[in-house]
């Protein structure tokens, strides 16, 4: 019989199942236009935030994994991240009035048109992410470190890798889904 999952990742996936729910509740549905209806010119549209969080979770996904080859088993029962791990996802990552907005990488900017096939798209990405923690969960996240894939300088743990991913996913389907409850979206 298998161990139980440590309290964090019993808690992320928990987190990754809430991030299916609103994206299929948001999208599922929606026509191409309702897709990529914006209510102003800056502003990303549904299918746009799908997008660049399914390229998100690709991306970062595989530098995380990657990071665990040929370490040893060592379970923690949470996730301890630094100071500046912290700070980076309170001020840049999870949704918040005081969060800072910055410009997408290259590599994970959404193109202009998507298509709705976006939606099964995104949910793949999840469950390797839902995989992943699963994995990860034998390791000691708070220790692991792996190479950012668009600030190769900085390194974060594992463990604060994971918390980005699911952090990220929560503040763009609150920005997907104040796009679908603005008063002129498309019905």
């Amino acid at each position: 019989m298998a161990p139980a999952l440590p309290a964090w990742a019993q808690r992320l996936i928990s987190e990754f199942d809430t991030a299916d729910w609103r994206s299929q509740s948001l999208a599922t549905g929606l026509s191409t236009v309702q897709l990529n209806w914006t209510p102003r010119q800056d502003a990303w549209r549904i299918g746009q935030c799908l997008q660049h969080l399914f390229m998100t979770n690709k991306v970062y996904l595989s530098a995380i994994e990657a990071s665990l080859t040929g370490r040893q088993p060592s379970r923690v029962c949470e996730i301890t991240p630094g100071g500046f791990s912290r700070w980076f996802i309170r001020n840049y990552i999870a949704p918040s009035s005081r969060s800072k907005r910055a410009r997408a990488p290259k590599k994970i900017e959404p193109c202009a048109d998507v298509k709705p096939s976006i939606l099964e798209s995104f949910l793949s990405s999840n469950k390797v992410a839902r995989q992943l923690v699963q994995s990860a969960s034998d390791y000691n996240v708070n220790r692991i470190r792996f190479k950012n894939p668009f600030v190769p300088l900085l390194r974060f743990t594992v463990g604060t890798g994971l918390e980005i991913v699911a952090k990220h996913q929560d503040r763009h389907l609150l920005q997907a889904e104040r796009v679908k409850q603005h008063p002129e979206f498309p019905k």
